[in-house]
């Protein structure tokens, strides 16, 4: 197996004109493809800090992020745009499902921003294989939040990417909902191959990953 994701000695503070604030502090971590790591902590851990510089939202104070060979340190804008439309799939707590388009136009959306207007088959049959091929002319507002964070899915692993970022993908959802979307997302990651990292503060999902790093003001146990 090989790396997806690396972080080498990184750091990330957060300066004011006030103060500066370390969100997180030296931290290492590696993820292979086809592994699935569960990224627990309280609430200001660090968590989301931590997702946003592996998805290069941010960058990071001092250290290397390296997504699929890639020093995202050293992309420009556009570069990493394209490397994030390519090698990353995202789920959040909310969905964030544009309300006007249905399911298969929602899905549809990371292939069409990356230039490929012939997806829609392989859209098609993701939302088949997520259970809603009943479903693809629905709006969001016509679906439950369970079908909701399905669509979700369907949507992260359109282009195949290399890594899953979910980040409380099980927040919303009631016990039983949550629980097919977990098997859901371990059955497609062990399908697909595809690193699979997880901001939870589901114990339940968390223990099902492959491994747990807990983060605690900034720095991993």
């Amino acid at each position: 197996m090989k790396n997806t994701l690396e972080l080498h000695q990184v750091s990330k503070v957060f300066q004011s004109a006030e103060s500066s604030v370390t969100a997180l502090l030296n931290v290492s971590f590696e993820l292979q493809e086809g592994e699935s790591c569960a990224l627990v902590g309280p609430s200001g851990s660090g968590k989301s800090t931590f997702l946003n510089l592996c998805a290069g939202l941010e960058q990071p104070t001092s250290g290397r992020v390296i997504l699929s060979g890639r020093d995202l340190n050293n992309l420009s804008e556009d570069e990493l745009s394209t490397v994030r439309n390519r090698e990353l799939g995202f789920i959040f707590q909310s969905f964030q499902l544009l309300a006007p388009l249905t399911a298969l136009e929602n899905v549809l959306l990371p292939a069409e921003l990356g230039g490929d207007y012939s997806a829609e088959p392989r859209a098609r049959e993701w939302l088949k294989r997520v259970g809603l091929s009943n479903r693809l002319t629905h709006l969001p507002s016509e679906l439950s939040g369970g079908e909701q964070q399905r669509v979700a899915i369907a949507r992260a692993f359109i282009n195949r990417p290399g890594l899953i970022i979910a980040d409380e993908p099980t927040g919303n959802l009631d016990f039983e909902t949550a629980q097919s979307i977990r098997k859901l997302l371990f059955d497609l990651n062990r399908e697909e191959g595809t690193a699979l990292l997880i901001a939870t503060h589901d114990a339940t999902l968390a223990e099902q990953t492959g491994r747990q790093v807990t983060l605690r003001g900034g720095q991993s146990e």
